[in-house]
């Protein structure tokens, strides 16, 4: 056996120890497994009594110094080894893929996005190819091993998510995807199918009507699920997603934890005051001109892309997005005959956005009121209310919730009230029309916080190609 002689051992090697293993024991007590602390021999090893020739891969047999190609491959496994851990604490690049948060931030905006503005978190899938979310480039292989996992835990970050922040975060609905059919969501597909699948087959549906939504939805869901997974390879696979390999959405946070939010002809106000809206919001108007077709100029003053250009209309008639600054513009040109924000009246059906309940006939411009659930706070549940909750409980706290001949229980016990365990916010575009946010999914939990957006580092227009796409004006611009 060799022999240690720690005289040998110089003081870098023990400053390097003694940061690693401090580093390690924290991360330890983070995670709360304590078994790991068995791996503490092995950081002293490698820095301090070297038994384990853990270095001797790098050498030849002749003794001479390793190739180039040794010392690049080491080179490129230490790089990868960092940014992994970079990108997991403390950074992340983001790539705005749609335009739900236009004009603040533009499809093809590159953020630079703050993990430890809000508390880095412990991956829950720790085992992951760096550098990518939940698949592997090129493919549909998932990038990450499904074991181990690891619960919610959160550093203290610089600060707590604030009214009016743009965050980013793990899509809620994402824990089960179709990977041939992303959006809209898993659960909405359920319905969607259900629906289309009992239209088809009336004889199923009952004569008596349904007591409760709750119930009514369960019913439908179950008929989407059969249709869904009868049809598998359609959807080209159905996956289970932990909460940080879900996909990443930004959106700007309106209502905080304890707030009561409220959405009356597109204005949302908060606890019952009017929230001014961000200078960039946009909301789709309806715009009719006196017999000009409105042609490249028009469209390149506005900022609008060609995306947006074909949202609906013929001939005189166009539906497009713009700020209320902007629609103002547009109104005083001559050529423009009448212009009107679009509204979408309450929706009695209950399909329109979230709950989907018969009970809350909300829609998209015209939502709530509705209180955001509140770590440590107590709500009375009922059979109208559970629709509000059911997700949160079940999918993101992690109980059963049943609910039988009028009685609610959760884990298996009758209850009348549920503790929520976490705080949650609700996200929105500040394209309001063109937003998929939480009027459709609901409430965000905070342990699919992932972090603040800084700055652009890169913009390019997807309008456009080779240099001409590079938006140099927008390079390091802070996001407001």
């Amino acid at each position: 056996m060799k022999k240690i002689d720690f005289s040998e051992v110089t003081i870098k090697q023990w400053i390097r120890f003694a940061i690693d293993a401090l580093v390690f024991i924290l991360l330890i007590i983070w995670v709360g497994n304590y078994w790991l602390l068995l791996g503490l021999p092995i950081v002293f090893d490698i820095y301090i009594t070297k038994i384990i020739p853990w270095s001797a891969w790098k050498k030849r047999k002749d003794g001479k110094k390793p190739s180039a190609v040794f010392d690049w491959i080491y080179s490129i496994i230490y790089a990868l080894v960092a940014v992994y851990f970079i990108n997991l604490f403390l950074f992340q690049n983001y790539k705005i893929p749609t335009s739900s948060l236009e004009k603040s931030l533009l499809v093809g905006d590159h953020l630079f996005v703050s993990k430890v503005s809000y508390g880095p978190r412990m991956p829950n899938a720790p085992l992951a190819m760096p550098l990518t979310q939940n698949t592997l480039p090129f493919s549909n292989c998932r990038s990450y091993f499904e074991w181990p996992l690891w619960g919610y835990k959160r550093l203290a970050g610089l600060g707590n998510v604030e009214r009016n922040d743009i965050v980013v975060f793990n899509f809620p609905a994402g824990d089960t995807v179709c990977f041939n059919r992303p959006n809209p969501d898993y659960y909405s597909i359920l319905l969607e199918e259900g629906i289309h699948y009992l239209s088809e087959h009336k004889e199923l549906i009952p004569q008596q009507q349904f007591a409760t939504s709750w119930e009514r939805n369960h019913f439908i869901t179950k008929y989407g699920r059969e249709r869904v997974w009868a049809n598998e390879k359609l959807y080209d696979g159905i996956v289970w997603r932990p909460v940080d390999k879900r996909d990443c959405y930004v959106k700007r946070c309106l209502g905080l934890p304890g707030d009561t939010i409220e959405i009356r002809h597109n204005e949302v106000f908060i606890d019952g005051k009017h929230l001014d809206d961000a200078p960039d919001v946009q909301h789709l108007y309806n715009i009719v001109t006196n017999g000009v077709v409105l042609n490249d100029k028009f469209f390149e003053n506005f900022s609008i892309s060609n995306e947006d250009r074909n949202l609906g209309g013929t001939g005189t008639y166009y539906r497009l997005p713009l700020s209320a600054a902007k629609a103002r513009q547009v109104e005083q040109m001559s050529i423009i005959s009448s212009i009107k924000i679009e509204e979408d009246a309450p929706d009695s059906t209950g399909f329109s956005v979230f709950p989907y309940s018969q009970d809350y006939p909300w829609s998209r411009d015209n939502f709530g009121p509705l209180w955001i659930p509140k770590r440590g706070a107590t709500v009375a549940l009922d059979s109208k209310n559970i629709m509000l909750y059911e997700r949160i409980i079940t999918s993101y706290e992690g109980h059963t919730l049943d609910y039988r001949n009028g009685k609610i229980y959760i884990d298996g016990a009758e209850t009348t009230e549920y503790t929520f365990a976490m705080d949650y916010y609700w996200m929105m575009g500040d394209n309001r029309h063109k937003s998929a946010d939480s009027r459709y999914w609901g409430f965000v939990p905070e342990d699919h916080i992932v972090g603040k957006p800084l700055f652009v580092w890169l913009s390019l227009d997807a309008d456009k190609s080779g240099f001409s796409s590079i938006r140099w004006n927008r390079f390091f611009t802070w996001v407001k």
